[in-house]
């Protein structure tokens, strides 16, 4: 197997149709596997416009995988970190090689992921832990879906009318818009975000700056078959929930979502996701990914899993042997008895690469 590492303005239209081509209609058909990720990340002014690598594979004088990856100058990070919520390598289904090779083309001392696909064997050794990303599955309709929601004893469907109803009679009629092209209405949602990251002391991603580029490129591009969509709930014109879900013409991929909170009581982002499964289903759509989190609203709307997995491939290096040290006093606390406190390291080492990430 033979690997060459390209810049992504390097990528040809027949390398970009084999990509897209690899991708199919499994789990590498996720938006945030796309080449058109990538491309739109190279045009943003953060980090990934001048580190950007694609390691190419080649069998036989043929491409059969791509690997893009964000290249520092020790470590390799998954293209548009934090913001990017599937990581993988998109490859013909029977390649098989030691993903160091990979590491050591792009000329970094390790690679770390904390969202890959978790059925890649590649990585398997490699693999230090992992979560499931919770997704509804709409290939059948929504009809379907519907049925199956109930009879998997769950209300949430049920739930979320009655709730709608109890805020129509209560403050007037809910409208529901789809692409949405309001940047109103996306800074608003940006703005509760915000003050959400503020109150739940997590790390602010818009600080940094690229990322609200990222977003905002995708949003004004107004391509139904890849960009980001925004969906929202109005009550007598005014915005009380927000949703903006990376798309393609299959698939929807939620990822950022806000409500007013005074209309808390309402669970108005919970109405808003019901209104978009529905949407999707209605054009044919595959799924809704609501991605990693074990909320009650995504256990209970969710027909279906997805695995990802945390971990690093590293080379011989200084770089490789801190990050299996901060892995293992992770791994230590978190089989020690110790509640709340075995999950810190574990936290610390998220904070830690979501900032360096930005």
């Amino acid at each position: 197997m033979k690997i060459e590492v390209l810049a992504p303005q390097d990528l040809s239209e027949d390398d970009l149709a084999t990509w897209t081509r690899l991708q199919g209609e499994s789990a590498l058909a996720s938006p945030f596997l796309s080449h058109r990720w990538i491309e739109t990340l190279s045009r943003a002014g953060g980090p990934d416009r001048k580190q950007m690598k694609i390691a190419t594979l080649h069998d036989d004088g043929n491409i059969v995988g791509f690997l893009p990856a964000r290249c520092a100058r020790f470590t390799a990070l998954p293209p548009g970190a934090p913001l990017c919520d599937y990581q993988g390598l998109i490859a013909e289904p029977w390649v098989r090689l030691d993903p160091r090779d990979i590491v050591a083309a792009l000329g970094v001392a390790r690679l770390d992921f904390d969202k890959l696909l978790a059925d890649q064997v590649q990585f398997k050794n490699f693999i230090r832990g992992g979560s499931s990303s919770q997704v509804v599955d709409i290939r059948a309709g929504y009809a379907a879906y519907e049925a199956d929601r109930k009879a998997a004893g769950t209300d949430i469907l049920k739930d979320c009318a009655k709730k709608r109803r109890k805020l129509e009679r209560e403050h007037g009629e809910a409208v529901f818009t789809a692409c949405s092209a309001s940047e109103a209405d996306l800074d608003q949602l940006i703005a509760w975000k915000r003050t959400q990251y503020a109150t739940t002391n997590q790390t602010d991603i818009f600080d940094a700056g690229w990322p609200l580029d990222v977003l905002k490129d995708l949003f004004r591009r107004g391509d139904p078959d890849f960009g980001a969509q925004l969906f929202t709930l109005h009550v007598n014109g005014a915005l009380v929930a927000a949703h903006l879900a990376l798309c393609t013409d299959k698939i929807a991929h939620a990822w950022f979502i806000a409500h007013d909170d005074a209309f808390g009581r309402y669970s108005p982002g919970v109405i808003l996701i019901t209104e978009v499964i529905k949407w999707a289903a209605e054009r044919g759509m595959w799924e809704l990914d609501m991605g990693p989190g074990d909320y009650r609203f995504k256990l209970s709307l969710a027909n279906r899993t997805r695995q990802v997995a945390h971990g690093f491939v590293g080379r011989p290096s200084a770089s490789s042997l801190f990050r299996g040290a901060a892995y293992r006093v992770r791994e230590m606390a978190e089989a020690l008895p110790l509640g709340a406190y075995s999950a810190l390291p574990g936290k610390a080492m998220r904070r830690l690469d979501v900032i360096r990430s930005l």
